[in-house]
């Protein structure tokens, strides 16, 4: 008997030990860094401020969002990625989870340098629809999910103040085609598809301006 306790022991131990190494490790930034300047610096450069407006800038962003879009970039189970982006389904295809956790926390550790607005009259039509929507059309304001300033709310919502324009309205009228749908419960889906192409525009130029 005192042989089989000890034996069970054992077992409860090791199944102990096991589930405690199974804990995803804590983000390592400076490993992020060295995959960033092998991958990803081309398109978003190594800081994660890209120039070019086809390719977001990434500094800055929250960490929980950025590896949410790196995971969802990814076939899970050889079924279609949540993200359908070839490019990024690429880039991503033969990184590691922790290699996912080490990029979003470098690029959320680096301090954006933001886009700017240039059209003033556009600017001021996206500030309308940003801060109070449009309640004809049922398209609700901007600031309440990405606040005020566009910083966004951690975890839930990601920052848009600073993006380029163009990036900005690529992917609401991505989201209002259902070309992009790995938006928690639809909700982007569903306010784009009230917007037109003048509202995404606008919105598009006055987020790019906000700080």
């Amino acid at each position: 008997m005192t042989r089989l306790l000890a034996t069970m022991a054992s077992a409860v131990l090791l199944c102990a030990g096991g589930a405690g190494a199974q804990a995803p490790a804590k983000p390592d930034a400076a490993k992020g860094q060295t995959i960033a300047g092998q991958v990803c610096a081309a398109c978003h450069a190594s800081d994660g401020n890209s120039s070019l407006p086809a390719n977001p800038k990434l500094a800055g962003q929250f960490y929980d969002y950025l590896h949410k879009q790196l995971v969802n970039f990814r076939s899970q189970d050889g079924k279609k990625p949540e993200r359908d982006n070839a490019v990024m389904a690429g880039m991503t295809a033969n990184l590691s989870a922790d290699d996912l956790r080490n990029l979003a926390a470098y690029y959320a550790a680096q301090k954006l340098k933001p886009a700017a607005a240039r059209d003033k009259d556009l600017a001021g039509l996206g500030q309308k629809i940003y801060r109070g929507g449009n309640v004809a059309t049922g398209v609700a304001a901007c600031s309440g999910c990405h606040g005020p300033a566009g910083s966004g709310i951690p975890v839930q919502y990601p920052r848009i103040a600073g993006q380029f324009p163009e990036y900005i309205e690529a992917q609401l009228k991505a989201f209002r085609a259902g070309a992009r749908a790995n938006d928690p419960n639809g909700m982007m889906r569903s306010v784009a598809a009230r917007m037109s192409d003048r509202e995404i525009q606008a919105v598009s130029e006055y987020a790019a301006g906000l700080r």
